[in-house]
């Protein structure tokens, strides 16, 4: 399991792409683009506006809050273990199959936040990613060598920790 390191923790509150204020700002930019989405309200933000994501990352929460909601109902679900402040192996391995089997809806148990790092490593050049940004708007970021690149260095943020470790 990778865990964010504290002291860098700030650094991921950064958007990682271009921030827009409103998603009806970025439908013109997104109705002919292979999508993935993580966060339960820009994911329902899509399929609102019959957008449905190749790949759905939810948690049930906004700003850690529950809500209700099994967004892609055509798409195959799978489960995921990712705590706050960690990517997994779980995650990670969700996010591969998910990639196989598109689309796909990820549902994770903990926290999805940081899955924006491996599902941008694990992605294939093209498609765009969205997520949101809390209070701000929706992020908008074209998977490309550069933010594959960029996301492998975020990875250095990270501390390896095994998951007995982390239960002690």
């Amino acid at each position: 399991m990778l865990v964010l390191k504290k002291e860098k923790r700030h650094l991921f509150q950064e958007p990682f792409g271009t921030i827009y204020p409103d998603f009806v700002d970025i439908l013109p930019l997104i109705r002919e683009h292979t999508l993935y989405t993580v966060g339960d309200v820009v994911t329902a933000s899509c399929l609102r506006y019959g957008i449905i994501p190749a790949i759905a990352i939810t948690d049930g929460k906004t700003m850690r809050e529950p809500i209700p909601g099994d967004y892609v109902s055509s798409a195959s679900r799978i489960q995921a273990e990712n705590p706050p402040g960690t990517i997994t192996k779980d995650l990670v391995s969700a996010i591969n199959q998910a990639l196989q089997n598109q689309p796909a809806h990820i549902f994770v148990t903990g926290e999805e936040d940081l899955a924006v790092v491996p599902l941008v490593i694990a992605s294939p050049p093209g498609p765009l990613l969205l997520y949101g940004q809390p209070k701000e708007g929706v992020v908008v970021l074209r998977i490309d060598t550069e933010a594959i690149k960029k996301a492998n260095y975020l990875l250095s943020y990270f501390d390896t920790e095994s998951q007995e470790n982390q239960r002690t």
